[in-house]
């Protein structure tokens, strides 16, 4: 189960938010698949907390576990070359 110890950046673009692990694996996750995020403004979507599982929003009352990032959708994954 991936962890807050296995991720070492996460950021954002104008359409999704972004994970990197240690072994460099990425994955996003759409701003648009969450309703909640995708009305949010740049500064509530920036306005994040991280628990040892996932990451949570709480103005948005919005949460995404670190392992749904990988655990699906393989075209959102980019492997280390």
């Amino acid at each position: 189960m991936i962890n807050k110890n296995d991720i070492i950046r996460i950021w954002m673009t104008d359409t999704a938010i972004w994970l990197q692990l240690k072994d460099k694996r990425q994955s996003r996750e759409l701003f648009a698949d969450y309703p909640r995020l995708a009305n949010a403004t740049p500064h509530q979507r920036e306005n994040y907390t991280i628990s040892h599982f996932g990451i949570h929003w709480p103005e948005l009352d919005e949460d995404l576990s670190f392992g749904g990032f990988f655990n699906k959708q393989p075209q959102n994954i980019v492997k280390p070359q």
